[in-house]
């Protein structure tokens, strides 16, 4: 009976704190989206909490606001995620040249941004971008150039994508230089005995044995395109252009916490988990499929 029981007794920590924290919030979510708070006809006017089914989601589907924030949160993904991944690969492709020097002063100050928390790198961006404090706009004058507002409805997107791009580097070039510098060194040499230089090793060897490593990366920053919150949000003070539904996050949280419907935030939540969840199967599967040549 030891010997049965003894994994289920180290597993059950893990299982407890799992059904806690995780299953029984989501369990409580859903059960929230599929209920309002209706006046009752009583004569009193008092609210009560009544089942309808799924009226939530028909209203969060159909809500301009979570349909302008949905396409505003493709259009920084767009951004992000090929550009972030564009500047990971092309730094940890570089720093494994031989020839290349301070590769550990490199990588150190590639990978220092990320560790810079969200909320603080947003602050750090949004003085910078802010019209009356911004060194960008002095130096644009001083060299008689045209003059950028970062924070006006047309350039504000790209504003909060650079700060994604700005974090997001750091780590996805670490992920990546990992798996370049696990590539046998055998296979470098055989192709410089074959006359290939530095650049079509690059493209030809280490490019795709690192293929799995980037499409992870590529899963991972399409799931943090979908959660993106902290760099609106934090930006939304010193803009006007950044309304309190600019991504689908910041409407759950105004519904939530604002607006106190928190029937309708749930149900944009599940709406939210339920197409993060489409997206990463999706994309492992390309990942099988292309990666590791698997077929399921």
């Amino acid at each position: 009976m030891r010997r049965t029981s003894a994994p289920y007794v180290f597993v059950a920590p893990a299982v407890i704190l799992l059904a806690i924290f995780l299953l029984v919030p989501i369990g409580y979510t859903v059960w929230l989206s599929l209920r309002a708070s209706r006046v009752t006809g009583d004569g009193l006017g008092l609210r009560h909490e009544v089942f309808v089914a799924f009226d939530n989601y028909k209203s969060v589907l159909t809500a301009p606001d979570y349909v302008h924030g949905l396409l505003r949160m493709l259009g920084y993904g767009a951004i992000v995620v090929p550009v972030m991944l564009g500047l990971a690969l092309s730094f940890a492709l570089l720093l494994d040249v031989p020839r290349v020097r301070l590769t550990r002063f490199s990588r150190i100050s590639i990978f220092l941004p990320y560790a810079v928390p969200g909320v603080i790198a947003s602050l750090l961006w949004g003085f910078l971008y802010l019209p009356g404090v911004s060194p960008i706009r002095d130096a644009a004058s001083a060299l008689s150039l045209p003059v950028p507002d970062l924070l006006s409805p047309n350039t504000v997107l790209f504003s909060v994508a650079n700060i994604g791009i700005w974090g997001g580097v750091g780590f996805n070039m670490i992920v990546l230089y990992t798996a370049v510098r696990g590539i046998p060194q055998e296979l470098y040499d055989a192709a410089r005995v074959d006359g290939a230089s530095e650049v079509q090793i690059a493209l030809r060897v280490k490019l795709p044995l690192i293929t799995p490593a980037l499409v992870m990366a590529g899963v991972f920053a399409i799931i943090a395109t979908l959660q993106v919150y902290n760099e609106p949000a934090t930006l939304a003070p010193l803009s006007d252009s950044i309304s309190s539904s600019w991504v689908p996050l910041m409407a759950i949280y105004r519904d939530a916490f604002v607006n106190n419907d928190i029937y309708s935030a749930a149900a944009a939540s599940v709406v939210l988990a339920l197409g993060t969840l489409v997206v990463s199967a999706a994309a492992l599967r390309v990942l099988q499929k292309r990666a590791f040549g698997l077929d399921r």
